[in-house]
């Protein structure tokens, strides 16, 4: 059976949807066979970061609500064989989504799939229920900031008394936190939480910090998950996220400010 992975946060604009599509196409390099499913109705970007818009034709809602099968709306990947994606609707409402739908949606991936990512719309509302009910891990993301942190904290709640694990008292889901657009100069001068400011509030394992940096917004306007530009730290950030998710111990990186050399306070200091 498939392994469901919620990502969620309580906040919108942290950067759930970049961290479904990276964790997805990290997954399948490492050899899993991975779908990817957009829950945010109404909205849809993860076909955008993907590079998948133009292919959609059926989407989850269609699925749902039995009006096509399963393997008419998946959509393979162009990268990679064993990697495919579910968008959601843009034209449809979030009511349109059943809790009996979802199931046996997710039933029907499981026989096909090694892991199902749930990228959630931000918030409580139905889809964000959805996405997150069936799970068995659920990736909490989060930017460094005490609002984003406080609703995280919220959805942690949420996840741990509101899934189907919690109410037929199984094994409880396994919680992840990522923090995402993490600046260590801006820790440093106390405009940002650090690591260990967010670790002591919300008590959650640390799957990874991913540094702040153009290469998302880059990577997102082209249609190509970061993961996939292992130059920028944004990239090896996720990968190192996704092995650690498989269970490899890997080291944080990019915690730290990088310490400058003489020539560069010298011309910082020129310059002011």
């Amino acid at each position: 059976m498939a392994k469901i992975i919620v990502v969620t946060s309580g906040k919108g604009g942290v950067g759930k949807t970049t961290t479904s599509a990276a964790i997805s196409t990290g997954l399948a390099q490492r050899g899993q066979r991975t779908v990817v499913i957009d829950f945010d109705v109404g909205l849809r970007n993860l076909d955008l970061i993907m590079g998948c818009e133009r292919r959609v034709v059926y989407d989850l809602i269609n699925v749902v609500r039995e009006e096509a099968h399963l393997h008419q709306a998946l959509i393979k990947d162009k990268r990679y064989e064993n990697l495919s994606i579910l968008a959601a609707s843009q034209t449809r409402d979030k009511d349109a989504l059943t809790q009996e739908g979802v199931e046996r949606v997710l039933q029907e991936l499981s026989t096909q799939f090694d892991y199902i990512i749930c990228d959630s719309p931000a918030g409580i509302e139905k889809g964000a229920h959805l996405a997150m009910y069936f799970a068995d891990i659920a990736i909490v993301v989060t930017n460094p900031e005490v609002s984003s942190v406080r609703d995280s904290d919220r959805m942690l709640g949420l996840v741990a008394s509101k899934s189907r694990r919690a109410e037929q008292n199984m094994e409880p889901v396994r919680q992840h936190l990522l923090l995402t657009r993490y600046n260590p100069e801006r820790v440093q001068k106390g405009e940002m939480l650090s690591v260990n400011d967010v670790q002591e509030i919300l008590a959650v394992e640390l799957l990874g910090v991913i540094p702040e940096s153009t290469a998302v917004l880059k990577a997102s306007n082209s249609g190509i998950p970061v993961i996939l530009d292992q130059e920028s730290p944004a990239g090896q950030a996720y990968a190192d996220a996704v092995a650690r998710l498989l269970g490899d111990d890997r080291p944080h990186r990019f915690l730290d400010a990088e310490k400058k050399g003489l020539f560069n306070r010298l011309f910082a200091g020129a310059r002011a």
